[in-house]
């Protein structure tokens, strides 16, 4: 029963979302790229470095994230870029998919690595493919619905610590936060704090079963790049 409103909650919103118009064309992939000893001090500036001395760091490439450091932790760190924007809700969001400035470091802990990273990394193949947020959505929800990405079984979490984030226009590196990703929570759940405000609130994909509580912190918890 739990997959069945889970496939209906996800074929209403993709049908919804045809109705927001069309993003901007996609640049091309080398504006997404950094250097590779760049990505890798970035990445690792998304968390304390108990955790990210010891955690798996991925960097992104022409063929998508691949591994550069192993960890010993279940931790993984890596930099998203506009691809991971949420494409369901809120709508004002989606054209991030098309920003190449956008530069998101994150780390999940052992469980969101398991179940949540793969539906980031397909975004990205989607996003590095060309597809523009409508196709996002529905090549999402084709492999939620076909278990070609894992349920969302588990509550997980990621450390969004870094100073030098870049993840909205005209904002640049937000508040240090933590994401929990709690399926079907909607902001109501959470006192319905107004989006963007320094308080606990859903950010992304309310309702879905990828639906993100951002925890903002104490913005003098957020750690710089570290040379």
């Amino acid at each position: 029963m739990q997959r069945l409103m889970q496939l209906l909650t996800l074929t209403t919103l993709s049908s919804a979302g045809v109705l927001l118009g069309q993003s901007p064309p996609a640049p091309p992939l080398r504006e997404y790229l950094i250097p590779r000893d760049a990505e890798i001090a970035l990445a690792k500036s998304a968390a304390p470095a108990n955790i990210t001395d010891r955690a798996t760091i991925k960097v992104l490439t022409t063929s998508g994230y691949q591994v550069v450091h192993d960890g010993d932790n279940g931790f993984v760190c890596l930099v998203m870029r506009g691809w991971t924007a949420p494409t369901y809700t809120p709508a004002p969001l989606r054209d991030l998919v098309n920003n190449p400035a956008i530069r998101a470091p994150v780390c999940f802990n052992p469980v969101a690595a398991r179940f949540v990273l793969p539906y980031y990394e397909l975004r990205s193949r989607l996003g590095m493919a060309g597809q523009t947020p409508d196709q996002i959505t529905a090549g999402v929800q084709e492999a939620y619905s076909t278990g070609k990405l894992p349920g969302r079984d588990a509550v997980g979490l990621a450390y969004m610590w870094s100073a030098d984030q870049y993840i909205l226009p005209g904002v640049g590196a937000w508040h240090p936060h933590v994401m929990v990703f709690v399926p079907y929570y909607d902001n109501a759940m959470v006192g319905d704090n107004a989006f963007g405000s320094p308080l606990p609130q859903l950010s992304d994909d309310a309702g879905t079963p990828f639906s993100v509580i951002v925890i903002p912190v104490d913005d003098k918890l957020a750690i710089k790049v570290r040379p």
